[in-house]
């Protein structure tokens, strides 16, 4: 399997500037897993600096529990000695333990503040995701391993809070939604999971930036709100737009994909990878485990 698996689209539902488009694909899916906050919640798996001194790109992921565990492109650890974002989904084998690939979303701070990770419960924004795959993209096909540009990620990172009036001593992510963290509340109320989606397709105003698809809807139930606070962030920095993205949106961007190339790469844990540039904006990526799309994502550069 090489492309995200065929879908339907259901009808938006909208929040100001936002879109979210339900999708449904026939859930087949027998990997059984549990979710990277779930596992680290329940205790179950550690994630912890490299060594006492740290490296910025990687994490160490133990995970003590007989399930594997994902991890999704884009969700915050908070913790140890800098707040790290996911470069890529990671399927943590049972009783495994794993390097996995991170960004730092906390420039200021190099220091410890606990010896353990702890998950945000928050995703990052398709502004940020797009900039991560794109660079990711390059990495991966100069054979470097999953690195971004970390000059980057900072950059979008002290962007994002100038333009939504924030500020941070560590130039943390973190601060720029605590300080919006009513409002995410309200997109989150009025944005809620629609009952049965494998996945979702997400537009500021016209512009899709974003598509997650899941194996299952209970996947795709429990990341719901956690990826909607992201792109909830690209939101409040819209005006309210004349006209939103439609269906037909959607499907011309699926047709897009499903018409372009995807390249094998390796995983960093568990199953294969697969990517596709669709255009120098527009990035996609599937970590597939027995036949089986696990997460497939896509971001549309805005």
């Amino acid at each position: 399997m090489t492309t995200l698996p065929e879908v339907r689209i259901g009808e938006p539902i909208r929040q100001q500037a936002l879109s979210v488009f339900p999708l449904y694909s026939e859930p087949g899916s027998t990997v059984e897993y549990l979710l990277a906050d779930e596992a680290i919640g329940s205790g179950s798996v550690a994630v912890e600096e490299v060594d006492e001194g740290g490296s910025v790109p990687d994490l160490l992921v133990r995970n003590t529990s007989e399930s594997r565990v994902l991890f999704l492109e884009g969700e915050e650890l908070w913790g140890a000695k800098q707040n790290r974002v996911l470069n890529t989904s990671v399927l943590i084998a049972a009783h495994g333990t794993t390097k996995i690939p991170v960004s730092c979303v906390e420039q200021g701070r190099w220091r410890y503040l606990s010896r353990q990770f702890s998950h945000s419960g928050s995703h990052s924004s398709s502004k940020l995701r797009a900039m991560l795959k794109a660079s990711v993209a390059r990495s991966v096909k100069a054979e470097r391993g999953h690195r971004s540009d970390q000059g980057g990620v900072w950059r979008e990172v002290s962007r994002q809070s100038a333009s939504l009036g924030t500020s941070s001593e560590t130039g943390a992510m973190a601060d720029t939604y605590e300080h919006y963290r009513e409002r995410l509340e309200e997109f989150r109320q009025g944005l809620k999971y629609v009952e049965g989606a494998t996945g979702l397709a997400v537009a500021v105003g016209q512009q899709i930036v974003s598509i997650d698809l899941f194996d299952r809807p209970e996947t795709c139930r429990k990341v719901w709100d956690r990826l909607l606070s992201g792109m909830v962030m690209d939101a409040l920095e819209a005006e309210q737009p004349e006209k939103c993205a439609e269906v037909a949106d959607v499907e011309a961007l699926l047709g897009r994909l499903r018409g372009s190339s995807w390249e094998p790469s390796p995983a960093v844990g568990e199953g294969r990878e697969y990517r596709s540039e669709v255009d120098e904006r527009t990035h996609g990526s599937t970590l597939v485990c027995d036949g089986s799309v696990l997460h497939g994502s896509v971001v549309v550069a805005s």
